[in-house]
C-alpha cells in the first residue's frame, strides 16, 4: 500500500492547488480502507503539509515524501492491515556519505499528554482517546525492524535509517512524559514538537542533501516492485532459458492454483497411465493492463515445462509473439514447439497438450478463418472449443477493456459456457493489483474514467509520483520530449489512432509518411517482412528495434507491450464535444500524383472498424478500447496530443498543471544503479543471437 510519493515542495504545490487531501481520500478507499475519516483528512492537511513546509524551510524540498506507506513488499491489499502503514518516509541523499538516507516519520496532533503510570513513558493517556497510546517510538521501532528486515524494501542496503515523531500541536512541557528519561531510545525514537522546530529543521538538513541530482525514493519504489522490468526485457535478459519473473500476491496464488490443479487432473509425466484420467479444467484470469497477467503465464509455462508437461502458449497477438520469437533467442524450431496462435489448433493435437495457456483471450475470435488458407485448414466451429479440444488444463488470460475489432468476441461469459459445455471444472481468478504505469492504480482508473471505459465520470489527474501524463499542444512538442528520453537511454515510442492511411513501402523499400499532421509527416510502422530503404524495421519487431522510434505505432502493433515513455497522439475519431465524446468515421481518397491515399473526411479509417456494418455502439466500443490500450503501454510517463482543439483543451483541463518541479520522471531522475539499460540486439539476426547465446553458456559452463 502507498498513497502518495511526492517531493515536499511538489506535495505544498498539490496542496496549494486544493487537490492533495481529495486524492489521498480516493486511494484510501481503493485500497479497501472505507472512506477516510474527519481525523484521517485533518492529519493530512495539517500534518502532511506542516512537515512539507518544514522541509522547503530547512532548504530541503528536494527530499521525497512516501505518504501511508505499508512496510512491506507483498502487494497485497490484507498487508496493509496486517502491519499497519506508517505515515511519512522520508527518503534523499545523505550529505557526506552520499548514500541512501532514509526517516520513518509519526505524525501525532497530539496537544498534550499525561502519563499512566509514573515509572514510564511507554503508555499515555491522549485528550479525546479513550484507551492508553503507546509511545510512537514503539511503533517507530516495529516500522523500522519491518522495513529493513529479510522482506522489508530496504533490506541489504546501505544506507542510514532513522525515524522520529512529530507533535506539530504540541509544545515540550504539554508533552513532558514522552521525552523523560524513561522514554525508548533508539535512532528512530527522537521526538520534535513546535518549540523544538528549530532542532527538527538542522537534523534534516543533517540527514540529507539540498542537490537534486535523481531521486531516491525510486529505490523503494523498486523494493516494492512498483518499478517493474518490462515483461519483454525480462525475457531477453533470460535468453529464453528461464524467466525471471517475481509473482507475488494474487498473481502467486493463481500460478500456485495451476500447478496444483495441474497435479491432481494430469497423469504422471513420468509413466504412462494405463487408463487415462478423464477430467479437464479451464481456469480463467481476468485482470485489466498491467496486472501481471502475461507473467503469470509465461512462469506458468516455464514451470511446467519443467515438470515434464507438454505445454503450449498460445496468443492472440501477432506483435507480442513476433516480438519473443525475434528477441527472445529461440530458434524457429524453439518458437514453434513453444507458442502458438488462437488459429494454431484447427486440428486438435493428438494426444492432447497437458496444458494449454492463452494470453490476451479476449481477442478470440468466433471461428478460425483466414482466406489465405486452404478450405482443410479453416476452422469448423467455435474456436474456444478448439483450444479446450487441445488441451486437458486451459488456463485463459483476458481483459475486457481491450477488445479492438468487432470480430474479438473473448469475455469470461463465453469461456464459462464453453468449459460447462466441456463438462471442465472451471475456475475464475481477478488480478487488481497493478504492476504497469509505475503501480499507479489511480492513472490505470483515471484513463477508464477520461474515455467512458468505465461507469464512472471523467475527473481531473492528480500527480501522485508513480506514474505522469502531461497533454501537448503540438506533435513535434510530443516527439521533442519521447525522444529525449530515448535517446537518454529509456525505452520509448510514439503511436496513434488509426485515422491514417497506412501505405505499404514502395518498391524501393521507402515507406510513406502516412500520419500527417499539418506540416508534421511521419510513416507508420512498416508493413513489411524485412527492414526498409532506411533501416526501419519489419512491424513485428517494431516494438522492440531501435530504429522504430520513428514511426508511429497502433493499437495492433502496440498490444501486448510496454515501454517506459509513450507519446500517443489521439486523432479525429474520438473528439469532444461540449459535454460528451463523438465517435466518428473517416473516409481516404486516392491522390493520384503520390499514387498514395491520403484522408478525405477525418476519423477511423481502420477497415474492420469504421464499416458501416458495425452499429455506432460498437463502433464506439473499438475506438475507446483502443485509445485505453495507447493510453497504458506506458510504464512511467505517458505524453498525449489531439489532433483536435476542442479535445486538448478538455484534455488540459483534466489533466491540470504539469510543470511542478521533479514530477517528470526523466532518465536522468533515476539513480544511475536503477536504470535499466535498454535492449539493443534488435540489429541482431537470430543467428547470430544464437551463436552469442551459445558462447555466454559456454564462457559460463567454463567457471565450474
Amino acid at each position: 500500500m502507498l498513497l502518495l510519493r511526492l517531493a515536499a515542495r511538489d506535495l505544498l504545490a498539490l496542496n496549494a492547488r486544493h487537490r492533495l487531501v481529495p486524492h489521498l481520500a480516493a486511494r484510501w478507499v481503493h485500497f479497501g480502507r472505507g472512506d477516510a475519516s474527519e481525523g484521517e483528512r485533518s492529519a493530512w492537511a495539517r500534518s502532511l503539509v506542516s512537515l512539507a513546509e518544514d522541509l522547503v524551510a530547512a532548504d530541503r524540498g528536494n527530499v521525497e515524501m512516501i505518504v501511508e506507506c505499508s512496510p512491506t513488499v507483498d502487494a497485497s491489499e490484507g498487508a496493509a492491515r496486517t502491519h499497519g502503514q506508517i505515515d511519512v518516509v522520508l527518503v534523499g541523499r545523505h550529505p557526506a556519505e552520499g548514500t541512501l538516507s532514509v526517516q520513518l516519520v509519526e505524525l501525532k496532533q497530539w496537544s498534550s499528554v499525561t502519563r499512566v503510570e509514573a515509572a514510564t513513558a511507554n503508555l499515555v493517556y491522549v485528550e479525546g482517546i479513550e484507551e492508553p497510546v503507546a509511545h510512537p517510538a514503539l511503533q517507530l521501532g516495529e516500522y523500522h525492524a519491518l522495513f529493513t528486515g529479510p522482506t522489508g524494501p530496504l533490506s541489504g542496503l546501505s544506507f542510514e535509517c532513522g525515524g522520529f515523531a512529530y507533535l506539530h500541536n504540541a509544545t515540550e512541557e504539554s508533552v513532558r512524559p514522552l521525552l523523560g528519561v524513561q522514554a525508548p531510545t533508539g535512532p528512530y525514537a527522537h521526538t520534535y514538537t513546535s518549540d523544538t522546530r528549530g532542532r527538527l529543521l538542522k537534523d534534516l538538513r543533517r540527514h540529507f542533501t539540498d542537490e537534486d541530482d535523481y531521486s531516491a525514493a525510486e529505490y523503494i519504489l523498486h523494493r516494492m516492485n512498483l518499478r517493474n522490468t518490462p515483461l519483454l526485457d525480462a525475457m531477453v535478459r533470460s535468453n529464453g532459458e528461464d524467466t525471471v519473473f517475481t509473482l507475488r500476491g494474487r498473481q502467486k496464488k493463481v500460478a500456485d492454483e495451476v500447478l496444483k490443479a495441474s497435479e491432481m487432473i494430469l497423469d504422471p509425466p513420468d509413466r504412462q497411465a494405463l487408463v487415462p484420467r478423464p477430467q479437464r479444467a479451464v481456469f480463467l484470469v481476468t485482470g485489466g493492463a498491467g496486472t501481471g497477467k502475461s507473467a503469470i503465464g509465461l512462469q506458468l509455462r516455464a514451470d511446467l515445462e519443467a515438470a515434464g508437461r507438454t505445454v503450449k502458449y498460445a496468443s492472440g497477438s501477432r506483435a507480442f509473439n513476433a516480438a519473443i520469437k525475434e528477441n527472445v533467442g529461440y530458434t524457429a524450431k524453439e518458437f514453434r514447439e513453444r507458442f502458438a496462435y488462437f488459429s494454431s489448433f484447427v486440428t486438435p493435437p493428438d494426444p492432447p497438450l497437458d496444458v494449454l495457456i492463452c494470453d490476451e483471450a479476449h481477442r478470440l475470435r468466433e471461428m478460425s478463418k483466414n482466406w489465405r488458407l486452404p478450405a482443410e485448414k479453416q476452422g469448423t466451429k467455435p474456436q474456444v472449443d478448439e483450444l479446450l479440444d487441445a488441451s486437458r488444463l486451459t488456463v485463459f488470460f483476458l481483459d475486457g477493456a481491450q477488445t479492438v475489432r468487432p470480430y474479438e468476441v473473448g469475455t469470461p461469459e463465453l469461456i464459462e459456457d464453453a468449459a460447462r459445455r466441456h463438462d471442465a471444472v472451471f475456475r475464475h481468478y481477478r488480478l487488481v493489483e497493478q504492476y504497469r504505469c509505475g503501480g499507479s492504480d489511480a492513472y490505470i482508473r483515471w484513463v477508464r474514467a477520461l474515455l467512458g471505459v468505465s461507469s464512472e465520470k471523467a475527473y481531473g489527474w492528480v500527480p501522485d509520483g508513480l506514474m505522469h501524463i502531461e497533454v501537448v499542444d503540438t506533435p513535434d512538442e510530443m516527439e521533442r520530449i519521447v525522444r529525449t528520453e530515448f535517446d537518454a537511454g529509456a525505452t520509448a515510442r510514439m503511436v496513434a489512432g488509426y485515422c491514417w492511411p497506412w501505405s505499404k513501402p514502395d518498391k524501393g523499400k521507402n515507406l510513406e509518411n502516412d500520419v500527417r499532421i499539418g506540416g508534421w509527416h511521419r510513416p507508420w510502422n512498416a508493413l513489411s517482412e524485412s527492414f526498409c530503404a532506411n533501416g526501419e524495421p519489419p512491424s513485428r519487431i517494431w516494438p522492440v528495434h531501435d530504429a522504430g522510434i520513428g514511426q508511429i505505432g497502433c493499437v495492433y502493433t502496440a498490444q501486448g507491450l510496454e515501454w517506459d515513455w509513450c507519446g500517443v497522439i489521439m486523432g479525429d475519431d474520438m473528439v469532444w464535444r461540449t459535454d460528451r465524446w463523438v465517435f466518428q468515421r473517416g473516409k481516404q481518397r486516392r491522390d493520384p500524383a503520390a499514387a498514395v491515399n491520403r484522408v478525405a473526411k477525418a476519423g477511423s479509417l481502420d477497415p474492420k472498424v469504421r464499416t458501416s456494418t458495425l452499429g455506432d455502439e460498437d463502433f464506439a466500443r473499438c475506438v475507446r478500447h483502443a485509445y485505453h490500450v495507447l493510453l497504458t503501454r506506458a510504464s512511467r510517463a505517458t505524453v498525449l496530443y489531439s489532433t483536435d482543439e476542442e479535445t486538448r483543451r478538455h484534455l488540459r483541463k483534466l489533466v491540470g498543471e504539469t510543470d511542478v518541479h521533479g514530477l517528470r520522471p526523466t532518465q536522468d531522475s533515476i539513480p544511475p544503479e536503477l536504470r535499466i539499460t535498454r535492449q539493443g540486439d534488435g540489429a541482431l539476426s537470430r543467428r547470430a543471437r544464437r551463436a552469442r547465446n551459445k558462447a555466454k553458456r559456454k564462457s559460463e559452463m567454463m567457471l565450474f
